[in-house]
């Protein structure tokens, strides 16, 4: 049997920044350590930090210490609020999430209508919508496109910035992109900001080609990671035995009687 794992698997830069500046602050803080919501979507990191002592909380309010703000990132006025109850930050959002963020601003402060891709209740999506102002519409699925192409039209605007999820399906953004295209012609300034992060790019592409090169394939991470399930789409479009699991316990053995398996494995946090 051959076991096949993906160059790109193991914590991206922005998960394991965020894991390790966790770490440090525990060794380095007696006060409370607080985290706002997970800081990472692991189940297995989440716990092993709340027995170093960190506690997760979902509202600022509820810190009475230090307040680690997770690799998602988080909407603007949770830092308004923190300022005013002079709660101590310690920011470990993602820099790739931090520059959505500083674009959607941006183009807000423009005028442009903004058609955020990605997840309506994801953490990330939560954050970035703050900065786009009052003219956004979250698109989550390719369905509700026309929708969002109707709304965009009601304001009267003739500026239009895309941009989406740094977890967003590479092929799906570029569906997207093509799809407005066509609806809007020429007829008003549309630009697009592909800020799906390099490594969630290069974790697709090789798990596309890998999963179309073996028999079964794996994928190891967590339930709630918005990563780790395009990362099963992909993988399910060419290999059809192609399962999701968290921990070694969640996986399945299946015994084959005289077969050889070519086995793929991705790994993803």
């Amino acid at each position: 049997m051959e076991i096949i794992v993906g160059k790109t698997a193991g914590f991206c830069y922005g998960v394991e920044r965020a894991v390790k500046g966790a770490t440090e602050e525990i060794k380095n803080t007696k006060e409370g350590i607080y985290c706002l919501g997970e800081i990472v979507h692991n189940k297995q990191v989440i716990k092993k930090l709340e027995n170093l002592g960190v506690k997760c909380i979902e509202e600022i309010q509820e810190a009475e210490g230090t307040v680690l703000i997770r690799a998602h990132g988080v909407a603007k006025e949770v830092y308004e609020k923190a300022k005013a109850m002079n709660i101590k930050i310690q920011d470990y959002t993602c820099p790739n999430v931090l520059k959505v963020h500083e674009i959607a601003e941006e183009y807000s402060q423009k005028g442009y209508y903004i058609i955020l891709l990605g997840a309506k209740n994801h953490p990330e999506n939560i954050g970035t919508a703050s900065y786009c102002g009052k003219d956004y519409y979250v698109l989550e699925k390719e369905e509700e496109l026309d929708k969002a192409i109707k709304m965009f039209k009601e304001t009267n605007k003739n500026k239009l910035l895309l941009l989406s999820q740094t977890t967003y399906s590479l092929e799906k953004f570029e569906s997207i992109e093509k799809n407005i295209k066509s609806e809007l012609k020429n007829e008003v300034n549309f630009v697009v900001k592909n800020t799906i992060c390099k490594t969630t790019e290069l974790r697709q592409k090789e798990t596309n080609e890998l999963s179309k090169k073996v028999d079964k394939m794996i994928i190891i991470g967590g339930a709630n990671s918005s990563n780790t399930k395009k990362l099963y789409e992909v993988a399910k479009k060419n290999c059809e035995d192609t399962i999701f699991v968290e921990t070694v316990k969640d996986l399945e053995i299946r015994k084959r009687s005289r077969q050889n398996w070519n086995y793929g494995r991705c790994v993803n946090s």
